[in-house]
Protein backbone atom coordinates (compact mmCIF):
# COMPACT_ATOMS: atom_id res chain seq x y z
CA UNK A 1 0.00 0.00 0.00
CA UNK A 2 1.18 3.38 -1.04
CA UNK A 3 1.82 5.93 1.97
CA UNK A 4 -0.39 8.41 2.24
CA UNK A 5 1.40 11.75 2.25
CA UNK A 6 0.92 15.56 3.12
CA UNK A 7 2.94 18.19 1.60
CA UNK A 8 3.51 21.47 3.03
CA UNK A 9 0.95 23.21 1.01
CA UNK A 10 -1.84 20.27 2.53
CA UNK A 11 -0.63 21.51 6.27
CA UNK A 12 -0.99 25.83 5.42
CA UNK A 13 -3.48 26.37 7.55
CA UNK A 14 -0.92 25.23 10.41
CA UNK A 15 1.08 29.06 9.75
CA UNK A 16 -2.07 30.70 9.07
CA UNK A 17 -1.08 33.76 11.88
CA UNK A 18 2.06 34.20 9.86
CA UNK A 19 -0.22 34.91 6.52
CA UNK A 20 -2.88 36.31 7.81
CA UNK A 21 -3.20 40.51 7.42
CA UNK A 22 0.37 40.35 5.90
CA UNK A 23 1.23 40.63 1.56
CA UNK A 24 2.76 37.74 1.02
CA UNK A 25 4.59 36.84 -1.88
CA UNK A 26 5.05 32.82 -4.01
CA UNK A 27 7.79 31.48 -5.17
CA UNK A 28 6.22 28.01 -7.01
CA UNK A 29 6.04 26.08 -10.56
CA UNK A 30 3.74 23.28 -11.54
CA UNK A 31 4.74 21.07 -9.18
CA UNK A 32 3.27 23.31 -6.43
CA UNK A 33 -0.13 21.36 -6.13
CA UNK A 34 -2.17 19.78 -2.92
CA UNK A 35 -2.77 16.16 -2.51
CA UNK A 36 -6.04 17.37 -4.43
CA UNK A 37 -4.26 18.31 -7.23
CA UNK A 38 -5.41 22.36 -6.27
CA UNK A 39 -2.68 24.53 -7.40
CA UNK A 40 -0.71 26.21 -4.45
CA UNK A 41 -1.56 29.52 -6.70
CA UNK A 42 -5.26 28.98 -6.31
CA UNK A 43 -5.37 27.83 -2.52
CA UNK A 44 -3.21 30.97 -1.63
CA UNK A 45 -4.75 33.70 -3.54
CA UNK A 46 -8.08 32.39 -2.12
CA UNK A 47 -7.01 32.68 1.96
CA UNK A 48 -4.55 35.11 2.06
CA UNK A 49 -3.33 39.09 0.17
CA UNK A 50 -1.53 37.31 -2.53
CA UNK A 51 1.10 40.32 -3.96
CA UNK A 52 3.47 38.65 -5.97
CA UNK A 53 4.74 35.76 -7.40
CA UNK A 54 8.36 34.65 -8.62
CA UNK A 55 9.08 32.51 -11.51
CA UNK A 56 12.05 30.39 -11.67
CA UNK A 57 14.04 28.31 -14.08
CA UNK A 58 11.14 27.27 -16.93
CA UNK A 59 8.98 29.45 -15.37
CA UNK A 60 5.66 29.89 -13.01
CA UNK A 61 4.08 27.50 -15.41
CA UNK A 62 6.44 25.28 -16.51
CA UNK A 63 6.03 26.47 -20.08
CA UNK A 64 10.04 28.16 -20.49
CA UNK A 65 12.51 25.07 -21.71
CA UNK A 66 15.76 24.83 -19.73
CA UNK A 67 18.09 27.78 -20.03
CA UNK A 68 15.71 30.00 -21.67
CA UNK A 69 14.71 33.49 -20.47
CA UNK A 70 11.65 34.04 -17.96
CA UNK A 71 10.22 37.78 -18.38
CA UNK A 72 7.76 39.53 -15.96
CA UNK A 73 4.57 39.59 -16.42
CA UNK A 74 1.06 39.49 -15.10
CA UNK A 75 -0.90 36.68 -14.14
CA UNK A 76 -4.23 36.66 -16.23
CA UNK A 77 -5.91 34.31 -13.67
CA UNK A 78 -5.02 36.30 -10.93
CA UNK A 79 -4.06 39.88 -11.74
CA UNK A 80 -0.47 39.19 -9.41
CA UNK A 81 2.66 40.86 -10.87
CA UNK A 82 4.98 37.22 -11.61
CA UNK A 83 8.88 38.56 -11.37
CA UNK A 84 11.61 36.47 -12.82
CA UNK A 85 13.65 34.98 -10.16
CA UNK A 86 16.02 33.44 -12.82
CA UNK A 87 19.27 34.16 -15.19
CA UNK A 88 19.98 38.13 -14.68
CA UNK A 89 17.08 38.32 -11.75
CA UNK A 90 17.96 35.36 -10.06
CA UNK A 91 18.86 37.83 -6.90
CA UNK A 92 16.43 39.78 -5.63
CA UNK A 93 15.93 43.47 -6.41
CA UNK A 94 14.29 45.92 -3.78
CA UNK A 95 11.30 45.86 -6.36
CA UNK A 96 11.19 42.54 -6.02
CA UNK A 97 11.29 42.19 -2.21
CA UNK A 98 9.35 45.25 -1.13
CA UNK A 99 6.34 43.69 -2.79
CA UNK A 100 5.73 41.29 -0.04
CA UNK A 101 5.99 40.54 3.93
CA UNK A 102 6.47 37.35 4.14
CA UNK A 103 7.79 34.86 0.69
CA UNK A 104 6.46 31.19 0.49
CA UNK A 105 8.15 28.52 -1.11
CA UNK A 106 6.79 25.92 -2.48
CA UNK A 107 8.43 23.81 -5.41
CA UNK A 108 9.22 20.19 -5.69
CA UNK A 109 13.31 19.59 -6.43
CA UNK A 110 14.94 16.50 -7.84
CA UNK A 111 17.41 15.88 -4.95
CA UNK A 112 20.01 16.78 -7.55
CA UNK A 113 22.71 18.99 -6.75
CA UNK A 114 22.71 20.45 -9.99
CA UNK A 115 19.52 21.12 -10.36
CA UNK A 116 18.47 25.00 -9.67
CA UNK A 117 15.46 25.83 -7.54
CA UNK A 118 17.47 24.62 -4.41
CA UNK A 119 19.70 27.87 -5.48
CA UNK A 120 16.72 29.74 -6.36
CA UNK A 121 14.97 29.23 -2.61
CA UNK A 122 18.85 29.69 -1.44
CA UNK A 123 19.15 33.56 -3.05
CA UNK A 124 15.98 34.39 -1.96
CA UNK A 125 16.51 33.68 1.69
CA UNK A 126 19.61 35.76 1.38
CA UNK A 127 17.55 38.44 0.02
CA UNK A 128 15.07 38.06 2.70
CA UNK A 129 17.88 37.94 5.36
CA UNK A 130 19.12 41.60 4.19
CA UNK A 131 15.84 43.10 3.99
CA UNK A 132 14.14 41.43 7.53
CA UNK A 133 11.90 39.54 5.23
CA UNK A 134 10.25 36.65 6.55
CA UNK A 135 10.24 33.55 4.45
CA UNK A 136 8.08 29.70 4.85
CA UNK A 137 8.89 26.68 3.24
CA UNK A 138 6.05 24.19 2.26
CA UNK A 139 7.92 21.13 2.45
CA UNK A 140 8.12 18.23 -0.05
CA UNK A 141 9.33 14.80 -0.41
CA UNK A 142 12.07 14.21 -1.92
CA UNK A 143 11.56 11.67 -5.21
CA UNK A 144 14.81 9.94 -4.60
CA UNK A 145 14.34 9.49 -0.94
CA UNK A 146 16.62 10.61 1.43
CA UNK A 147 19.15 7.94 2.03
CA UNK A 148 21.05 7.44 -0.92
CA UNK A 149 24.02 10.12 -0.75
CA UNK A 150 26.68 9.95 -3.39
CA UNK A 151 28.80 11.88 -6.04
CA UNK A 152 31.27 14.51 -5.56
CA UNK A 153 31.21 17.41 -3.26
CA UNK A 154 31.44 20.54 -5.22
CA UNK A 155 35.09 22.33 -4.80
CA UNK A 156 34.25 26.43 -3.75
CA UNK A 157 36.10 27.13 -7.18
CA UNK A 158 33.66 25.64 -9.77
CA UNK A 159 30.68 27.23 -7.68
CA UNK A 160 27.74 28.13 -10.12
CA UNK A 161 23.85 28.05 -10.02
CA UNK A 162 24.16 24.15 -10.73
CA UNK A 163 26.27 23.67 -8.01
CA UNK A 164 27.59 25.45 -4.61
CA UNK A 165 26.81 24.95 -1.06
CA UNK A 166 29.44 22.36 -0.18
CA UNK A 167 26.87 19.66 -1.52
CA UNK A 168 26.91 16.04 -2.61
CA UNK A 169 25.98 14.93 -6.49
CA UNK A 170 22.81 13.31 -4.81
CA UNK A 171 21.88 15.39 -1.48
CA UNK A 172 19.34 13.52 -0.01
CA UNK A 173 17.67 16.17 1.67
CA UNK A 174 13.97 17.45 1.48
CA UNK A 175 13.58 21.35 0.55
CA UNK A 176 12.74 22.39 4.23
CA UNK A 177 16.23 20.29 5.24
CA UNK A 178 18.03 22.35 3.06
CA UNK A 179 16.40 25.67 4.05
CA UNK A 180 17.89 24.65 7.54
CA UNK A 181 21.28 23.25 5.70
CA UNK A 182 22.39 26.27 3.90
CA UNK A 183 20.94 28.58 6.07
CA UNK A 184 23.07 27.86 9.13
CA UNK A 185 26.13 27.07 5.96
CA UNK A 186 25.26 30.90 4.70
CA UNK A 187 25.29 32.09 8.44
CA UNK A 188 21.44 34.02 7.34
CA UNK A 189 19.71 35.93 9.72
CA UNK A 190 16.45 35.07 8.20
CA UNK A 191 12.85 34.52 10.02
CA UNK A 192 12.47 30.78 9.02
CA UNK A 193 9.81 28.57 9.49
CA UNK A 194 9.30 25.11 7.68
CA UNK A 195 5.76 23.43 7.35
CA UNK A 196 7.02 19.89 7.48
CA UNK A 197 5.33 17.03 5.47
CA UNK A 198 3.32 14.42 7.40
CA UNK A 199 3.46 10.83 6.48
CA UNK A 200 7.31 10.96 4.76
CA UNK A 201 9.80 8.53 5.94
CA UNK A 202 13.41 8.94 4.48
CA UNK A 203 13.25 5.29 2.52
CA UNK A 204 10.50 6.58 -0.07
CA UNK A 205 10.49 7.36 -3.04
CA UNK A 206 7.87 8.96 -4.87
CA UNK A 207 6.24 6.47 -6.56
CA UNK A 208 6.09 4.98 -3.63
CA UNK A 209 3.68 7.42 -1.89
CA UNK A 210 0.12 8.52 -3.07
CA UNK A 211 1.13 11.53 -4.58
CA UNK A 212 1.41 12.24 -8.14
CA UNK A 213 4.38 12.47 -10.52
CA UNK A 214 4.25 16.39 -11.57
CA UNK A 215 7.36 16.97 -14.39
CA UNK A 216 8.88 19.44 -12.49
CA UNK A 217 10.73 20.36 -15.83
CA UNK A 218 9.69 19.58 -19.00
CA UNK A 219 13.00 16.97 -19.47
CA UNK A 220 12.45 15.08 -16.49
CA UNK A 221 8.96 13.08 -17.61
CA UNK A 222 9.28 10.53 -14.86
CA UNK A 223 10.58 8.99 -11.76
CA UNK A 224 12.93 6.62 -13.86
CA UNK A 225 14.29 10.12 -16.04
CA UNK A 226 15.43 11.33 -12.33
CA UNK A 227 16.71 8.38 -11.30
CA UNK A 228 19.08 8.42 -13.91
CA UNK A 229 19.53 11.92 -13.67
CA UNK A 230 21.98 12.08 -11.04
CA UNK A 231 24.33 10.49 -13.20
CA UNK A 232 23.50 11.26 -16.57
CA UNK A 233 23.34 14.94 -16.31
CA UNK A 234 27.13 15.13 -16.93
CA UNK A 235 26.13 14.47 -20.68
CA UNK A 236 25.18 18.26 -20.74
CA UNK A 237 28.72 19.22 -20.27
CA UNK A 238 29.75 17.38 -23.73
CA UNK A 239 28.82 17.24 -27.79
CA UNK A 240 26.72 13.87 -26.89
CA UNK A 241 22.68 13.75 -26.62
CA UNK A 242 21.64 12.96 -23.29
CA UNK A 243 17.78 12.27 -24.62
CA UNK A 244 16.92 15.74 -24.63
CA UNK A 245 13.94 16.00 -27.71
CA UNK A 246 13.03 12.44 -27.18
CA UNK A 247 10.15 10.84 -24.77
CA UNK A 248 13.07 9.87 -22.22
CA UNK A 249 15.87 12.41 -21.75
CA UNK A 250 18.12 11.31 -19.25
CA UNK A 251 17.76 7.85 -19.60
CA UNK A 252 18.75 7.75 -23.52
CA UNK A 253 22.50 8.97 -24.59
CA UNK A 254 24.19 8.88 -28.24
CA UNK A 255 25.63 10.54 -30.86
CA UNK A 256 25.82 9.88 -34.54
CA UNK A 257 29.30 8.79 -34.50
CA UNK A 258 28.66 6.23 -31.82
CA UNK A 259 28.35 2.27 -31.83
CA UNK A 260 25.47 1.39 -29.50
CA UNK A 261 26.11 -2.36 -29.98
CA UNK A 262 29.73 -1.66 -28.45
CA UNK A 263 28.83 0.65 -26.06
CA UNK A 264 26.41 -1.99 -24.58
CA UNK A 265 28.90 -4.32 -24.53
CA UNK A 266 30.89 -2.45 -22.94
CA UNK A 267 29.09 -0.69 -20.08
CA UNK A 268 27.15 -3.93 -19.03
CA UNK A 269 30.70 -5.69 -18.70
CA UNK A 270 31.23 -3.53 -15.85
CA UNK A 271 28.33 -5.63 -14.30
CA UNK A 272 27.52 -1.86 -12.08
CA UNK A 273 25.10 -2.94 -9.55
CA UNK A 274 21.46 -2.32 -10.27
CA UNK A 275 22.15 -0.74 -13.40
CA UNK A 276 21.68 -2.35 -17.23
CA UNK A 277 22.74 -0.50 -20.54
CA UNK A 278 20.51 -1.70 -23.79
CA UNK A 279 21.53 -0.18 -27.36
CA UNK A 280 19.19 1.81 -28.92
CA UNK A 281 18.67 4.24 -31.57
CA UNK A 282 16.99 8.11 -31.40
CA UNK A 283 16.50 10.58 -33.03
CA UNK A 284 16.16 13.96 -30.98
CA UNK A 285 14.02 16.59 -32.71
CA UNK A 286 15.51 19.17 -30.83
CA UNK A 287 18.51 20.43 -29.00
CA UNK A 288 21.71 18.28 -29.64
CA UNK A 289 21.78 16.19 -33.15
CA UNK A 290 18.41 17.69 -33.80
CA UNK A 291 16.78 15.97 -36.76
CA UNK A 292 19.75 13.64 -36.79
CA UNK A 293 20.12 9.24 -36.44
CA UNK A 294 21.81 9.07 -33.04
CA UNK A 295 23.01 5.40 -31.85
CA UNK A 296 24.10 4.83 -28.37
CA UNK A 297 22.04 3.24 -24.99
CA UNK A 298 19.17 3.61 -22.71
CA UNK A 299 20.25 3.22 -18.95
CA UNK A 300 17.63 0.87 -17.11
CA UNK A 301 17.46 0.98 -13.03
CA UNK A 302 16.61 -2.99 -12.64
CA UNK A 303 17.49 -2.24 -8.76
CA UNK A 304 16.93 0.91 -6.48
CA UNK A 305 18.62 0.18 -3.56
CA UNK A 306 22.33 -1.26 -5.08
CA UNK A 307 22.22 1.16 -8.00
CA UNK A 308 24.84 4.23 -7.78
CA UNK A 309 23.53 6.28 -10.75
CA UNK A 310 26.21 8.71 -10.24
CA UNK A 311 28.78 6.11 -10.93
CA UNK A 312 26.60 4.71 -14.21
CA UNK A 313 26.80 8.12 -15.80
CA UNK A 314 30.16 8.31 -15.02
CA UNK A 315 31.52 5.01 -16.48
CA UNK A 316 28.77 5.46 -19.44
CA UNK A 317 30.40 9.32 -20.36
CA UNK A 318 34.11 7.88 -19.93
CA UNK A 319 33.34 4.62 -22.08
CA UNK A 320 31.43 6.72 -24.77
CA UNK A 321 34.39 9.42 -24.77
CA UNK A 322 36.54 6.27 -25.72
CA UNK A 323 34.46 5.16 -28.45
CA UNK A 324 33.98 8.42 -29.70
CA UNK A 325 37.95 9.27 -30.10
CA UNK A 326 38.07 12.74 -31.73
CA UNK A 327 34.89 13.42 -32.44
CA UNK A 328 34.30 13.89 -28.50
CA UNK A 329 33.95 17.97 -27.36
CA UNK A 330 33.54 19.04 -24.42
CA UNK A 331 31.55 21.77 -24.04
CA UNK A 332 33.08 25.37 -23.04
CA UNK A 333 35.64 27.04 -23.99
CA UNK A 334 37.46 29.41 -21.33
CA UNK A 335 34.76 27.78 -18.59
CA UNK A 336 33.80 23.74 -19.10
CA UNK A 337 30.27 22.92 -18.38
CA UNK A 338 30.86 19.29 -17.18
CA UNK A 339 33.47 20.82 -14.27
CA UNK A 340 29.94 22.81 -12.88
CA UNK A 341 28.17 19.66 -13.52
CA UNK A 342 30.86 17.57 -11.66
CA UNK A 343 32.24 20.20 -9.03
CA UNK A 344 36.10 19.48 -9.86
CA UNK A 345 37.31 19.60 -13.24
CA UNK A 346 39.72 16.31 -12.00
CA UNK A 347 37.65 14.24 -14.39
CA UNK A 348 38.03 16.40 -17.54
CA UNK A 349 41.70 17.16 -17.16
CA UNK A 350 42.40 12.99 -16.65
CA UNK A 351 43.87 13.11 -12.47
CA UNK A 352 41.24 10.56 -12.26
CA UNK A 353 38.99 8.35 -14.29
CA UNK A 354 35.55 7.44 -13.55
CA UNK A 355 36.48 4.57 -11.21
CA UNK A 356 38.81 7.23 -9.44
CA UNK A 357 36.75 10.05 -9.23
CA UNK A 358 34.08 8.07 -7.07
CA UNK A 359 36.61 6.69 -4.74
CA UNK A 360 38.34 9.85 -4.09
CA UNK A 361 35.09 11.09 -2.83
CA UNK A 362 33.41 8.41 -1.02
CA UNK A 363 34.81 9.92 2.35
CA UNK A 364 33.69 13.30 1.22
CA UNK A 365 30.19 12.03 0.68
CA UNK A 366 30.32 10.41 3.85
CA UNK A 367 31.25 13.49 5.93
CA UNK A 368 29.13 15.42 4.14
CA UNK A 369 26.17 12.81 5.28
CA UNK A 370 27.20 13.15 8.70
CA UNK A 371 27.42 17.00 8.17
CA UNK A 372 23.78 17.44 7.10
CA UNK A 373 22.29 14.87 9.76
CA UNK A 374 20.99 17.94 12.55
CA UNK A 375 19.02 19.13 9.69
CA UNK A 376 16.83 15.74 8.75
CA UNK A 377 13.23 16.30 9.51
CA UNK A 378 12.47 12.84 8.95
CA UNK A 379 13.87 9.44 10.31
Amino acid sequence: MKKHILSGIDRIQTVDRLLKGRRVGLMTNPTGITHELQSSIDVIHSRYNLTAMYAVEHGIRGDIQAGEHVENFTDPETGVTVYSAYGQNSRFTDEMLDAFDVLVFDIQDMGARFYTYIYSMAYAMQACARKQKSMIVLDRVNPLGGLKRCGTIIRPEFASFVGDYALATQYGLTMGEFAGYVKDHLHLDVDLTVVPLEGWTRDTLLDETDLPWVAPSPNLTNLEGALCYIGTCVFEGTNLSEGRGTTLPFQLMGAPFLNGAELETRMNALKLPGLHFRRTSFCPTFSKHQGVLCHGVQMHVTDREKCNAFAGGLYLLQTAKELAGDQFEWLGKTEFFIDKLLGTDEFRTGKYDAAGLIEAYRQPVQDFSEKVRPYELYK
